[in-house]
């Protein structure tokens, strides 16, 4: 998760917080945090597998009937890069912090997608303060993009809208790249209106502030200290 800058941002502060400076196109950087994503989600449908094959939109439509920010956890902590059992590892996490720990699936999936939309909420409070930035609007692309429940739940969290889409990002870039090398497109700019006109994006509007404030509390409190 991150902005595009034109200078890198190379303070003690932002290598406190974990950014970085990628390289992009047209002499920009990507200044940007990796956040951990939706592999605590897929360990734990992988460990469901054994008894039952689930969808992830079996599993959206779990979460979505679910009880609100039960439990929460920090999505980066180290006992989620690949413990053996990941709902395990969620449940000591839980137990360690004073929580109710997830027990079904619906459970562990409102809680995974949760707490990853919070943790966006953290990056996106970072990078206003690292940049000076009042940033409105977070975009999402890639696969991602099609997850309409996380993508809500991001909107609720950050309290901005989020734009989805497109699905297919690094191809899309890929292409054009190459039609600009090739003289058929002529700058960064004219490559986005491209990209504006030939795909529709999804807009989520934050939904429920006063709940998702509240737990962003709670959730910032949990992940203040490593456990």
């Amino acid at each position: 998760m991150g902005v595009e800058i034109g200078v890198p941002i190379i303070t003690e502060d932002a290598l406190a917080a974990n950014f970085t400076n990628e390289g992009g196109v047209e002499g920009t950087f990507r200044f940007l945090k990796n956040i951990m994503g939706l592999w605590p989600l897929q360990q734990c449908r992988k460990e469901w597998s054994s008894t039952t094959q689930y969808t992830y939109d079996d599993l959206m439509r779990l979460a979505g009937g679910a009880m609100p920010f039960r439990s929460l956890i920090d999505p980066d902590f180290s006992d989620f890069f690949n413990p053996p059992n990941m709902q395990k590892s969620i449940q000591d996490y839980c137990g360690k912090t004073g929580q109710t720990a997830p027990d079904q699936v619906a459970e562990f999936v409102r809680c995974i997608l949760e707490s990853l939309a919070l943790k966006y909420r953290t990056t996106l409070e970072q990078l206003r303060q690292l940049t000076g930035r009042r940033i409105s609007i977070v975009h999402v692309i890639g696969g991602g993009s099609q997850n309409r429940l996380l993508c809500q739940y991001a909107a609720n969290a950050m309290g901005v809208p989020v734009i989805a889409g497109p699905v297919e990002a690094t191809a899309i870039g890929n292409i054009l790249m190459q039609a600009h090398a090739l003289g058929h497109v002529g700058s960064l700019a004219e490559m986005r209106t491209i990209v504006g006109h030939s795909f529709q994006p999804v807009r989520y509007d934050p939904k429920d502030q006063e709940a998702w404030n509240s737990a962003y509390k709670r959730f910032e409190t949990l992940t203040s200290t490593n456990h």
